[in-house]
């Protein structure tokens, strides 16, 4: 089948980095013919470095890449058609989607939640006023959603690579790095965080070498004014008490996985890398998406209950306060201290957690069913 896919650039990278893997996916392991329509093409070089940013057509990995203009350009609708986290599709587009025959598919690819509401509104049916019918496509946690991202064999692929001290060191000293001995091994990657400055000061004071590790991004900011300097760049190593800084250069997405991979802990943001921190299996710190009128704290309690269903209640209280914490700007030495206290347990619901929800089928598998039968 042919797909369109089609992804207005929100936030960064979080909606092109999960447009791009599915499209990837879709290609690689179902034989689908993919079109994936980007708005703003430069936001999506950095994930693809062979990517030439203002090619207004392009293949890369079997996908065809494609700038969406706003001055549209009439084209044949493809069988099935995502409208990826309700973005709005060209006008002519619609004309020409009702205009078909065979009507496409069409599906709105919903952004991720752990919301009770979520398994029963995936894949409802809405009829729209030009005739066609869209269904709504809600990733999830549970049974009854459509899954997550993740490609086939992911999970061996990590446990090859964390079994391998030499191939983990190899791909360290490629970004730059070079681990430090009996150092804890962090990843951040985050928004602008006014809880950051209080983290870094308890990591410094902290008994445990730690060893932090910073694509370049936006909290690059913050952690400049922290050291008292005007700002840092790919390659930039500090060092202040116990922790160790190194800035890294951005990442293609293979190699941020292989980054999480390396690390002891992952403080990750938006959808995207949040749900690859979850794949590593190591315990993690998620910075959600800030909403209007504090809808994102609904949804990101709605995770820690899921997640925290059967941890001990002191880890369970250790990791929820920390998430808190991270996310309302403030507390984070207190509820660091709680997780160091309780690391054994957050580590085994980090690889429980992976194993569970890779025994599920993943989002890709699961769209591909709904289309065809």
């Amino acid at each position: 089948m042919k797909w369109d896919i089609f992804c207005n650039v929100v936030d960064n990278f979080g909606d092109i980095g999960v447009t791009w893997r599915l499209a990837r996916q879709l290609v690689a392991e179902h034989g689908q013919d993919v079109r994936l329509w980007v708005d703003e093409p430069a936001v999506f070089a950095p994930l693809c470095p062979q990517a030439d940013p203002k090619a207004q057509s392009q293949w890369q990995q079997g996908v065809e890449i494609r700038h969406w203009r706003q001055d549209w350009q009439p084209v044949e609708p493809a069988d099935v058609v995502i409208e990826a986290f309700a973005c709005q599709l060209p006008a002519q587009y619609l004309e020409a989607m009702a205009a078909r025959r065979d009507q496409p598919r069409w599906l709105n690819l919903e952004y991720l939640s752990a919301e009770d509401w979520v398994a029963g509104c995936h894949g409802l049916p809405s009829f729209q006023p030009n005739g066609l019918q869209k269904s709504f496509y809600f990733p999830g946690f549970v049974e009854g959603t459509g899954g997550l991202l993740r490609e086939a064999g992911l999970l061996e692929r990590r446990d090859a690579f964390q079994a391998d001290p030499q191939a983990r060191r190899a791909f360290l000293r490629e970004l730059g790095v070079a681990p430090r001995e009996d150092a804890l091994l962090i990843s951040l990657f985050a928004y602008e965080n006014a809880a950051l400055a209080g983290w870094l000061d308890a990591l410094a004071a902290g008994s445990q070498p730690v060893q932090l590790l910073v694509p370049v991004g936006r909290v690059l900011a913050d952690l400049a004014r922290w050291l008292g300097e005007e700002q840092l760049g790919a390659g930039a190593s500090r060092q202040r008490g116990n922790l160790v800084i190194d800035v890294l250069p951005f990442v293609s997405q293979d190699d941020y996985d292989r980054l999480l991979w390396c690390c002891d802990f992952n403080a990750v943001r938006g959808e995207d890398s949040f749900i690859r921190a979850q794949w590593a299996g190591r315990p993690l710190l998620w910075h959600i998406y800030q909403q209007e009128e504090g809808a994102h704290w609904e949804k990101l309690e709605a995770f820690l209950k899921v997640y925290c269903r059967d941890v001990p209640a002191e880890a369970a209280a250790a990791l929820s306060e920390s998430w808190r914490a991270w996310n309302r700007g403030e507390g984070m030495p207190e509820a660091w201290a709680a997780l160091l206290e309780n690391w054994p347990e957050i580590q085994r619901q980090a690889r429980r957690w992976s194993l569970v929800q890779g025994a599920r089928s993943d989002l890709a598998t699961g769209l591909v069913q709904f289309c065809t039968n």
